[in-house]
């Protein structure tokens, strides 16, 4: 994506500790999607209106990527389900820093319901 502004900070949200990611681990310059992956889901939706629901459990947290990100570092997610630019790649292992520690939020939770429904829209793709 040669448009790309890849001067602005970079986030990566994840349960675990972390002072550096491996190659292959996704960041995004969109902090509130770091903030629902740290609560590791499986699923993360939005609505019509742009809310994100997800069925992540775990408390996590927040880092902000602690290095220059140029374009050679970074792919888009090839795999991603979300808006392009939301989900990259990365192609080196990259430091860390912890910025926030994030819980739950029940009003993004999805119920199993949800969750089935939503699997099974997947399924039938």
């Amino acid at each position: 994506m040669k448009e790309w502004d890849y001067s602005k900070a970079w986030f990566h949200g994840s349960p675990l500790f972390l002072n550096e990611l491996l190659v292959g681990s996704t960041i995004t310059q969109d902090r509130e999607l770091a903030r629902i992956f740290s609560h590791k889901p499986s699923i993360v939706a939005f609505d019509e209106n742009g809310a994100r629901f997800h069925n992540g459990k775990l408390c996590g947290y927040i880092y902000i990527i602690d290095e220059e990100i140029i374009s050679e570092d970074v792919y888009p997610h090839p795999e991603t389900t979300m808006k392009p630019g939301e989900e990259w790649l990365i192609k080196r292992r990259l430091k860390v820093r912890k910025i926030d520690e994030t819980k739950t939020r029940a009003e993004e939770q999805l119920s199993e319901e949800e969750e089935l429904e939503l699997l099974e829209k997947l399924n039938n793709r």
